[in-house]
């Protein structure tokens, strides 16, 4: 007979229980807490289209890749996520590396090599820091001389003073909206909160809405006209969502993700004026402003174009977000992040202060990171030359691609591109004929989500579709990166090229 210590079998997990035949396979599965059905149900209405199904599809192949497989290519192009530096075509800032390296190790300040001018931003930051360590908790909002640097910047870009009280640095600008988003959502009303998103859009913007239970109140970009802000389309949306939620905020992005439009001043007054109208709070995604490369085309900020308008529009409440992950520095992985609160009511700013000192601080690497995009080189000092030619050549890399990509999806039969203004994206539309939609549905999947499977399994080039940013019905898109090397996103668009055209005859 089998004896077992009662205090052993007491801390026994259910698999050993299960093994020696003390309880039933069906009792070992009945010890879960969590399960699919009890699942919080919001959790499972989120999806983030960027890291989706063919991303994951793409990872499977690139490790099939390594042994005998039978694919007609060697390499998956990874052209889903705006990564610059996993891209493989930029490399880290020095300055920037410079700067954190200091920070992190300051023993490296004694070296005759450091850069002076680095080496008295290093000491300047430290000597606010715990222990004047980069490695202790900081103050809520973010270390205090970060935040003035952030609050010369927007002053230097925008000629109207910034408040470092009013500067909360995040974990990369999605935490900073997620925060934001939290703040607006109102519980306690009948009906629940609502926030205007564009389409096509960021997936961070349907995912968070999801998560927190919020109505997504959708409003169309032109795509006629290079995916431009149309006021009447505000009207329509905000119009026909009131039975359905409280409309509370109105998200603009801008320079636009995915779809690589900038928008013109008269475009940003005329949705300041919209918002007002409706008493709606304005959040401002500018997370790509350094990254315009069309000629004529131009970043405003929206604080600016707010305070240029005068009385009452310099009254609106307004949250801006910026990003160490774009522009020309391209540290996604530093998670490093800054969100501007103006016209924010004083007893809101106590609970915000409240909100974000549940989570202590963000990262203090990704504080650092931020502070030195925002502070950078000076002419005349040490490090400047080289950190000007490094920023140029990124820029112009970017600049070139930009023009080159939609001249080449524009080149493509059924394929329609829009110019890149500015980010670091293409939204190009494509043509899939009737049959291959039929089919596409009869597989419960979207058009545009089986044409780009389709595109990774036969080429190895991973795109995102557009259906995961949302689109207008009966319209099909995908979003692609400019951030390939010039040579492989030719190559990219040539296998697209005939990958397309062979599309169109298997299912015309």
């Amino acid at each position: 007979m089998l004896r077992i210590n009662n205090r052993l079998l007491s801390l026994s997990s259910p698999r050993i229980l299960a093994a020696v035949g003390l309880i039933s396979r069906k009792e070992q599965k009945s010890h879960s807490t969590l399960t699919l059905q009890n699942l919080n149900p919001l959790v499972k209405e989120v999806e983030y289209a960027v890291r989706g199904p063919i991303v994951i599809r793409a990872g499977e192949i690139e490790k099939q890749l390594k042994g005998t497989h039978k694919f007609p290519f060697d390499r998956v192009i990874r052209a889903n996520i705006g990564d610059c530096h996993a891209s493989g075509n930029q490399v880290p800032l020095t300055y920037i590396r410079q700067f954190v390296a200091g920070c992190t190790y300051p023993e490296l300040l004694k070296s005759p090599n450091f850069p002076s001018d680095i080496k008295e931003k290093v000491e300047r930051l430290l000597s606010v820091c715990g222990g004047k360590s980069l490695g202790s908790y900081t103050e809520s909002q973010g270390i205090i001389t970060i935040r003035q640097d952030i609050a010369n910047y927007i002053q230097q870009r925008d000629g109207y003073p910034s408040d470092s009280n009013n500067i909360y640095l995040c974990n990369g600008a999605s935490d900073g909206i997620k925060t934001v988003i939290k703040l607006l959502m109102n519980n306690n009303q009948k009906k629940p909160s609502g926030i205007m998103i564009p389409v096509p859009q960021y997936p961070l913007y349907s995912a968070t809405l999801s998560e927190y239970g919020a109505h997504p109140i959708e409003y169309y970009l032109d795509e006629d006209n290079n995916w431009a802000l149309n006021i009447d389309e505000l009207e329509r949306s905000i119009n026909q969502s009131k039975e359905r939620c409280e409309p509370r905020g109105i998200v603009i992005i801008n320079p636009g993700n995915p779809t690589g439009q900038v928008l013109s001043r008269e475009n940003i007054e005329n949705v300041l004026r919209f918002a007002h109208k409706h008493q709606l709070f304005v959040m401002a995604d500018e997370v790509y402003q350094e990254n315009v490369y069309l000629s004529g085309s131009k970043f405003f900020s929206f604080k600016k174009v707010l305070m240029d308008l005068g009385a009452p529009f310099n009254q609106m409440e307004l949250a801006s977000f910026h990003s160490a992950s774009k522009g020309w520095h391209g540290e996604c992985g530093s998670r490093g992040g800054y969100y501007e609160l103006i016209n924010i009511d004083k007893d809101v700013k106590v609970q915000i202060n409240k909100l974000i000192s549940a989570c202590l601080c963000s990262t203090a690497w990704g504080q650092a990171v931020m502070g030195a995009i925002v502070n950078p080189p000076k002419e005349g000092e040490p490090s400047y030359e080289l950190y000007k030619q490094e920023r140029s050549a990124v820029f112009n890399r970017l600049k070139e691609k930009a023009d080159l990509v939609s001249r080449l999806f524009n080149s493509v039969e059924g394929v329609q591109c829009n110019t890149v203004m500015g980010a670091m994206y293409a939204f190009p539309r494509i043509e899939i004929p009737k049959k291959a939609i039929e089919h596409a549905k009869s597989k419960n999947m979207a058009p545009d989500a089986f044409y780009c499977f389709q595109l990774l399994e036969k080429t190895g080039i991973c795109v995102v579709p557009g259906s995961g940013f949302k689109q207008r019905p009966d319209t099909y898109h995908l979003r692609t990166t400019i951030l390939p090397p010039i040579d492989q996103m030719k190559d990219m668009v040539e296998k697209f090229r005939t990958f397309h055209m062979s599309f169109l005859r298997e299912w015309k």
